[in-house]
């Protein structure tokens, strides 16, 4: 007779230490952010407040735009390095397209009019460098930063090298303009404060939701649902996974390629009018120092420079790192060189994280 087979032997249990390592790879950018939160609320007077941190998330949502299309991009395994002379020549073109048509039509339709001409002056290029890439075999760093010498260099010629001005009054207050207004006396007001308030009581009006951090927010939603639940986000990590593999699958990746830089140029482009709208100008170099700024949102975010992982989510915390660190220096006073040297060993812990994270786990 023979003996009953001995049952299957589960799998053995994860040991508590690397269950612990695993989480700490995963979320040390979210606990990194707690911990910064936690140390300019008791060494930064006025750091923690709902004013500030409201001007916090504004100051950071140009910066989260442009860092949404190249979390596209870098899940690829490529980069953009356009993209921040993309966001200054759309803000140029936009401002000199409306201060031209101020005289000849309604103000809003020139607006329109403006910050569409700036929108499709900024998707071309976005194009022209996904097509290059993808069809001619030529490596992203080496297309974008050409792109980003050509692009630069029609911004200033635009511009003349100057910043353009744009003498609409209500551009100014629809950039610098809240979802809702709070005053206890009267309750919440959409839009605009409350009319007919003076003095003390204007100065008491609380905003709620700045535009930029609802416009923000709205885009995280969309790109967070296209990358997890829709056809497009399920072929932009399957090709910086394995392109190989991926062509071999049917799916067209020279089209994808040109489509998802072409979604980056789109984010730069509106991260450009929201400058516009904001600061009421335009300036050709306006994004110089976000381009950098960008990429390393989305790196200390935990996407990996070789392609194939990250997430929206992950920028976004990456991004309200980057501003947190440059708002809590500014409030306690630090050289403003500093926030660089900060933002620079982040980005190389995060990076490091990455490329250790196997070795981590076990």
């Amino acid at each position: 007779m023979e003996a009953p087979e001995a049952p299957a032997s589960s799998a053995p249990a994860i040991p508590l230490t690397q269950r612990a390592t695993q989480v700490l790879g995963q979320f040390w950018a979210w606990l990194f952010l707690l911990i910064l939160v936690v140390f300019f609320s008791v060494t930064a007077n006025g750091f923690f407040s709902v004013f500030n941190f409201q001007s916090i998330a504004a100051n950071a949502a140009i910066l989260l735009i442009m860092a949404i299309g190249q979390t596209f991009v870098i899940i690829t395994g490529g980069i953009d390095l356009s993209t921040g002379y993309i966001m200054g020549m759309v803000s140029v073109v936009a401002v000199s397209v409306m201060t031209a048509l101020t005289n000849t039509l309604p103000v809003p339709l020139a607006v329109l009019i403006g910050l569409l001409a700036g929108l499709l002056a900024g998707l071309i290029p976005g194009f022209v460098n996904g097509t290059i890439i993808a069809r001619l075999n030529v490596p992203p760093f080496i297309v974008t930063l050409g792109m980003a010498g050509i692009v630069r260099g029609l911004g200033f010629v635009t511009s003349g090298g100057m910043p353009l001005p744009v003498f609409i009054k209500d551009l100014g207050i629809l950039g610098n303009g809240s979802l809702l207004y709070y005053i206890q006396r009267l309750g919440f007001s959409f839009l605009y404060p409350p009319p007919g308030l003076e003095g003390t009581e204007l100065r008491q009006v609380t905003a709620i939701l700045p535009h930029p951090v609802t416009l923000g927010l709205i885009l995280v939603i969309v790109a967070h649902l296209v990358l997890s639940r829709t056809r497009f986000g399920l072929y932009t990590y399957a090709v910086g996974g394995n392109k190989e593999a991926t062509m071999r699958a049917g799916i067209p990746v020279k089209r994808h390629l040109t489509k998802v830089y072409v979604v980056s140029a789109l984010m730069a482009s509106i991260a450009g009018l929201l400058y516009v709208v904001r600061f009421t100008n335009g300036v050709a170099n306006a994004g110089e120092a976000l381009t950098l700024d960008s990429v390393a949102a989305v790196v200390i975010g935990g996407a990996s420079l070789s392609g194939g992982a990250g997430t929206i989510i992950g920028t976004l915390i990456g991004t309200l790192i980057i501003s947190v660190i440059a708002n809590g220096f500014v409030i306690l006073g630090v050289n403003g060189f500093w926030q660089f040297v900060a933002v620079g060993i982040v980005i190389i812990v995060a990076v490091l994280l990455d490329q250790f994270k196997a070795r981590l786990v076990k």
